[in-house]
């Protein structure tokens, strides 16, 4: 599992495309072209990353998923991240757009499906998320812009996924996709909407958003727990995607939840802000790295079982049941 950060808005291509500065002028071929053209490479950044950890050669790969908020294009970033890499020409491929942050829990459902139903498989996923579509300067009344400005920005990570019982050499799990749900909130229709426009991929949230995950996440939670005899929230490590301080302290608040339990989901909320579908593969990351670091005994601070909760337009909700590994002690 991989992440990679880079920005790619730099003061010199503000200065060449003075539009992407402004509130509402027409701008949506600037920002189209830089997507099409950086989406893939920086995803490509960090799939040879996650390849390079994995071990393996590059035949073993049979899928791939690759989600991206905007760029949408054809041949779209899945071909193009499949061609810079070098993959056979027989990779399967499943391209995602415009889904949203919840695409983080996404990806892993449609990876799970994808290699329990093809033995054998290696399905490399990748996220690759970049703001230029969405950044521009502020207008009196549009607070959803500013706070979209504030805690937005670009990053990928990577992952490869397999479902076999056993591992091929040199592999290691880091986590276990156990089982995965997605719903959507009801009445929040209008909740978490983006719009593609000629000014770009405009956003428009309501302020009830945080108190609207706050109600729903106990019955997510149940939905998605009950089947595994689990009601227990303190005892579970905690992916859930950092929509916005406000969205995490509710959680808190409403599970009664300790303060440590969100803590590598704070730290990657602080340190990089919200990189849509691809911010909870950082705080896995994370999680597993600063695990071996304390001497825990899991890759999931020590604890077995886990939730990676990720939300998005619609409201729609992915809720994902992991496993932690143990961690070996060399």
């Amino acid at each position: 599992m991989i992440k990679k950060r880079y920005m790619h808005l730099t003061e010199e291509v503000l200065k060449e495309n003075p539009n992407l500065c402004a509130y509402a002028a027409p701008s949506l071929d600037v920002r189209q072209d830089l997507k099409v053209s950086e989406v893939p490479k920086l995803g490509e950044k960090a799939a040879v990353k996650a390849i390079k950890e994995w071990g393996q050669p590059l035949s073993n790969i049979t899928h791939i998923v690759f989600n991206a908020t905007s760029g949408v294009d054809m041949p779209g970033a899945d071909y193009h991240l499949a061609k810079s890499l070098g993959l056979k020409p027989s990779v399967r491929r499943v391209m995602l757009y415009h889904q949203g942050c919840f695409a983080g829990g996404t990806v892993l459902r449609i990876a799970k499906d994808l290699a329990e139903n093809n033995p054998g498989a290696r399905v490399l996923v990748v996220c690759s998320e970049i703001t230029v579509t969405t950044f521009r300067g502020p207008a009196e009344g549009d607070n959803a812009c500013l706070v979209g400005q504030a805690i937005f920005g670009d990053g990928a990570a990577s992952i490869i996924i397999g479902a076999d019982d056993s591992l091929l050499p040199s592999e290691r799990a880091l986590f276990r996709l156990m089982s995965s749900l997605e719903t959507v909130l009801p009445d929040c229709e209008e909740a978490i909407q983006g719009h593609l426009r000629e000014v770009g991929l405009t956003f428009q949230l309501i302020p009830e958003v945080p108190a609207l995950i706050r109600d729903n996440i106990e019955k997510c939670l149940d939905d998605a727990f009950t089947p595994f005899g689990i009601d227990d929230w303190n005892s579970l490590f905690w992916v859930p995607h950092p929509g916005g301080a406000a969205i995490l302290r509710e959680i808190e608040g409403r599970l009664n939840l300790d303060k440590d339990r969100l803590r590598a989901t704070w730290h990657v909320l602080k340190e990089y802000g919200n990189m849509s579908s691809a911010t909870v593969f950082f705080i896995l990351d994370e999680m597993r790295k600063k695990s071996i670091q304390e001497g825990k005994s899991t890759t999931g601070e020590g604890l077995k079982w886990g939730v990676l909760f990720g939300f998005g337009p619609g409201i729609t909700v992915e809720t994902v049941v992991l496993q932690s590994v143990p961690i070996s002690v060399e």
